[in-house]
């Protein structure tokens, strides 16, 4: 999973005026890789309670969530996509991890994430 992440793990960043047009190769591309990255994600974070979970959020949340993915969610356009894009990532984090925390809080890797949800 770690070689994975680190080696095969790659969301192109193009100027916004690049991928605003959908059908333009490098939007498409670039979408490509992002759902490939939250599929990746999904399945990194099934292994919780399998894998010793500090690797697994290392993994999943460190480097795949806030390496990758926020990037990318960080230059979407505010709008149905990046509600659809937030909405899968949010669907892959295990409710196991949320049930002992203060409401209003969450975990230290989802800072950035939860910033970006608000805004």
């Amino acid at each position: 999973m770690k070689k994975s992440v680190e080696e095969d793990v790659f969301i192109p960043l193009y100027p916004k005026s690049t991928v605003e047009d959908k059908s333009s190769l490098c939007s498409k591309f670039q979408e490509r890789r992002f759902w490939s990255a939250v599929k990746l994600l999904s399945n990194v974070l099934l292994w919780n309670g399998i894998v010793q979970e500090d690797t697994v959020r290392d993994l999943g949340l460190s480097k795949l969530l806030n390496r990758y993915l926020l990037l990318n969610l960080l230059n979407t356009p505010p709008g149905p996509d990046n509600i659809e894009k937030c909405n899968k990532v949010v669907a892959c984090l295990p409710e196991r991890w949320f049930q002992d925390l203060k409401s209003g809080s969450t975990l230290p890797e989802l800072l950035n994430f939860c910033q970006h949800l608000l805004q």
